[in-house]
């Protein structure tokens, strides 16, 4: 059964999905310098605001735009739903961490006569200190909105669905694995119609403070597959499908972006943060991906690909796609103009190649100024024929995954 793409909705720091992608293609960057938390030094980040995003909102809003753009009513009770974040509510979740901190106050639990401070020199004002079984400030239902699969939940809510709802969370393969999970509730059977994508609201003070500590992110800017990379650099924003049935789609003559041709999910097993450098499994997920489409690598006119800007990722990365995919093969990553989005970046990622179908254009690998590797990287955008293109995805733990979009038969 043919899965199509009936509507989408999309936002990055960019703007929605036409600026998007009319600025990508223009080789604009939504990355800039930033501050948002006072206690971390600025960075270069790549906000839709001139402050972090709410994730609820956020999927709110690429929600309605590609309910809109799919030209649907509502309610949608049959409709299934694959949503996932691999960072979730951690914002908010952080917010009432700190304002925990703040109320868990009491008194010194150590008598004046075992304390072998002298009270002059006692770091803690007033004899206060933390203890940490004070009573938590987080109602139970508070806590229970925070759930990883709230979004999900969230999505079925607003369109009136009882349909199955699932919640992925699979690092920065999340986007697309949830797809391929929409995919697999419409050829089951379980529904004919599925809304999937990801979301991310990703800086938090823990996020950009971890991946500094990893000497993971850039100073100067994002530049994918360059020879002179220097990192990521840690964006926010999300892409939402409406996925449905060929048969559904055609029968009720909505417009049809592309098909998911077929999809590859596998996993390392390796290591939590580097890839395995043989790419055996990585291998594996493309050659998947391929084989359920019923294409071979010839037939691939471009890849996304995952392109995060860091030593590792491109160098293990630009190694598959020699071995893998025909010389010439047009290859991008536009992590340089929307900062790596974690989860949400292969649903971006999805997005755009079902744009360069449409529209029969290749968006730019912005930030390159020198490529590092021997492949036909896309350095403007570029008039050309696509019919298949690729996305690829690689996240923390070893998680790899391709899909293949395809123009509509």
């Amino acid at each position: 059964m043919d899965v199509v793409v009936t509507g989408i909705g999309l936002v990055s720091a960019l703007g929605n999905l036409e600026n998007s992608w009319k600025r990508l293609l223009a080789g604009d960057s939504g990355i800039e310098q930033h501050q948002p938390f006072l206690e971390l030094e600025p960075r270069l980040l790549a906000l839709i605001e001139t402050k972090p995003a709410d994730l609820i909102t956020l999927i709110r809003q690429v929600l309605a735009d590609a309910l809109q753009d799919a030209n649907l009513t509502l309610p949608l009770p049959d409709c299934g739903i694959a949503i996932g974040s691999s960072r979730g509510f951690q914002a908010n979740l952080e917010q009432l961490v700190r304002e925990g901190e703040r109320g868990r106050i009491a008194q010194c639990p150590m008598p004046n006569a075992q304390c072998p401070m002298p009270n002059a020199q006692c770091p803690i004002p007033n004899s206060q200190f933390p203890i940490p079984d004070a009573r938590c400030p987080m109602p139970n239902s508070q806590f229970v909105d925070f759930l990883p699969h709230m979004g999900a939940i969230a999505v079925a809510r607003a369109i009136g669905s009882m349909g199955p709802v699932l919640a992925p969370m699979a690092a920065c393969a999340t986007g697309l694995q949830s797809i391929a999970r929409a995919v697999d509730l419409i050829r089951t059977g379980e529904c004919q119609r599925a809304i999937a994508g990801a979301v991310e609201a990703p800086i938090t003070p823990l996020t950009v403070a971890g991946f500094n500590r990893m000497g993971a992110l850039a100073n100067t800017g994002c530049y994918p597959f360059d020879e002179h990379r220097e990192g990521l650099v840690l964006g926010e924003g999300g892409a939402l499908f409406v996925l449905e049935s060929s048969e559904l789609a055609r029968r009720r003559n909505a417009k049809i972006y592309g098909l998911i041709s077929g999809f590859g999910l596998t996993n390392d097993a390796f290591h939590g943060n580097s890839p395995e450098l043989g790419g055996t499994s990585a291998i594996a997920a493309v050659n998947q991906c391929l084989k359920r489409s019923n294409l071979t690598a010839v037939d691939i006119d471009f890849i996304h690909a995952h392109g995060t800007g860091t030593d590792l990722n491109d160098r293990h990365e630009a190694l598959l796609i020699q071995k893998l995919f025909r010389q010439g093969v047009a290859v991008s990553s536009t992590k340089g103009a929307t900062g790596h989005t974690l989860g949400a970046s292969g649903a971006l990622g999805v997005a755009f190649c079902l744009m360069g179908i449409k529209y029969q254009m290749l968006p730019p690998c912005t930030g390159m100024k020198k490529p590092g590797f021997e492949l036909d990287f896309v350095r403007f955008a570029r008039s050309t024929f696509v019919r298949n293109a690729v996305c690829l995805s690689f996240g923390f733990g070893g998680q790899n995954a391709g899909i293949v979009l395809s123009g509509d038969r």
